[in-house]
């Protein structure tokens, strides 16, 4: 053994118990997060369960499909992130959901109701060894976000965190009486893929009063991978459109850095936000011109989120 391997060695001993552990099950939560991602097809099923309300009627159970490549488009040691890309008909690329994965990360959103979310820093040792999963919309602002620690035991590997968000968006459209989801989450990795589990409360929230559960709710979205071609045109649309988002993303940063809270407008001159983005990708628009868009989406303080909505 060489000298300098001897000295190595040494060293590595040497360093604690509990040093080796932790990086060791770092590493274990690396490759689980990493493993979210791959050309997968996926069904979404939801089921209403339960309600305190007697005069409830339970909402039909919602089913779906889709083709779906989850990409890691950043990967460092401590950060991962993932975009989604739905692939419909083999024919067309839809710009999905995107999630990030933070170690240790002390700053968080959480959703409030009336599209406005509050942002909160946490005590370093409240997220020791945790990793936050921070989702986003398809046009990249903000979902729902939570800290947990990622669980290797027994063969099975999953994170799970319970957190607010606005309505789904298979029910966004469709329903008004109830304004907040509390949100269970739990990705387990499966040998077939992985699991999306959800334990959901749908809740109604007003000012200075408790959350009041209007349905529970079940739901199972499962991840099956399959061969890597069915997502191949998926590729190569965000070969070609990668640039745009990721000056949306450095756009964002630029909103979020006004740190408190950051409530959104649903729409601006009739538009959803995604709708004004489709032009300024057209048109190669710079981070300052898409950021001059965003904040024309930040609703001031004090401001209802309705007066923006057409103006």
């Amino acid at each position: 053994m060489k000298m300098k391997d001897l000295s190595f060695l040494l060293a590595f001993l040497a360093l604690p118990s509990t040093f080796v552990l932790g990086q060791e099950k770092k590493d274990l939560d690396r490759e689980a997060i990493k493993d979210l991602c791959g050309c997968y097809e996926i069904t979404f099923e939801y089921s209403e369960t339960f309600s305190p309300e007697k005069d409830y009627e339970k909402k039909p159970d919602y089913t779906a499909s889709a083709l779906e490549l989850a990409l890691p488009i950043i990967d460092e040691e401590n950060k991962i992130s993932i975009q989604h890309l739905l692939v419909v008909n083999d024919t067309m690329v839809i710009k999905h959901w995107r999630q990030d994965w933070l170690y240790e990360n002390q700053e968080v959103f959480h959703y409030d109701k009336d599209n406005n979310w509050v942002f909160q820093e946490l005590p370093a040792d409240k997220v020791a060894g945790q990793w936050t999963q921070k989702v986003y919309q398809v046009d990249d602002s903000p979902r729902y976000s939570g800290s947990a620690t990622w669980v290797h035991v027994d063969g099975k590997h999953y994170w799970e965190n319970k957190t607010a968000s606005p309505l789904p968006r298979r029910e966004y459209t469709k329903r008004d009486d109830y304004n907040v989801m509390l949100r269970g989450n739990r990705h387990e990795i499966t040998d077939y893929g992985w699991v999306h589990e959800q334990d959901n409360d749908k809740v109604i929230r007003k000012d200075g009063a408790e959350d009041v559960l209007l349905a529970q709710e079940k739901g199972m979205n499962s991840y099956i991978r399959v061969d890597d071609s069915k997502c191949a045109i998926a590729r190569e649309w965000w070969a070609e459109h990668n640039g745009f988002w990721a000056k949306v993303r450095s756009s964002w940063d630029e909103v979020y850095n006004i740190k408190g809270d950051l409530t959104l407008a649903k729409s601006v001159d009739e538009k959803p936000l995604f709708r004004h983005l489709y032009p300024l990708e057209a048109a190669n628009a710079s981070v300052e011109e898409i950021t001059e868009v965003l904040k024309r989406f930040v609703v001031p303080a004090e401001t209802p989120v309705q007066e923006l909505e057409g103006k």
